[in-house]
């Protein structure tokens, strides 16, 4: 009984082998290799070179875009990069990831909604500082029923602006709108 079950064993791990085999046998069709990165790019990301092979495709493709994008920034804009990056770091995990998840829901938003973000965002951070504070201590102080209704109005106030913004066509932008006008009499 000892002598089959030996054997049995020995021929699954025998048929095994070739399965073993193929996990290494070379990186997916999706994944870079580091022999692809230019010169610059293998520079910033020079920490990873040991490693490479064993990230995730999709990982190698942040990596590699994320460095294409340092690469094309002024001192100014790494600066700038490097500080929130650090910021970054210095969060604890939980706020790590309620801010990936909030980027996540804003990446899932439609094109006109991120813009609406966006604008929001610019028009905030052009208010003076205590208009600024007080907005946030309204909202931080706000139950999530509160919070939803100054949503629901903020929402009902754009799309009242918007309706009253006269329609533009984008491809008769540069035309005099009193054209055809003139050429209808």
């Amino acid at each position: 009984m000892i002598r089959v079950r030996e054997l049995v064993l020995t021929l699954l791990l025998v048929a095994a082998v070739p399965a073993f085999a193929q996990q290494n046998a070379g990186p997916p069709p999706d994944a870079r290799d580091w022999s692809s990165l230019s010169s610059e790019q293998q520079r910033v990301l020079g920490k990873y070179k040991d490693n490479w092979n064993t990230l995730p495709p999709e990982r190698q493709q942040n990596l590699a875009r994320g460095s294409e994008r340092w690469l094309k920034m002024s001192p100014d804009e790494r600066s700038g990069a490097k500080q929130r990056f650090d910021r970054w770091k210095a969060l604890p995990p939980d706020q790590q990831r309620q801010m990936r998840n909030r980027w996540e829901r804003f990446r899932a938003l439609p094109p006109q909604e991120q813009d609406n973000v966006r604008d929001n965002f610019r028009k905030f951070k052009n208010l003076p500082p205590e208009r600024r504070k007080l907005l946030r201590e309204r909202w931080n102080n706000a139950s999530p029923a509160e919070r939803q209704r100054m949503l629901d109005r903020l929402r009902e106030q754009r799309q009242m602006r918007q309706e009253q913004r006269p329609f533009r066509n984008p491809q008769n932008q540069n035309q005099n709108p009193n054209r055809n006008r003139d050429r209808n009499r």
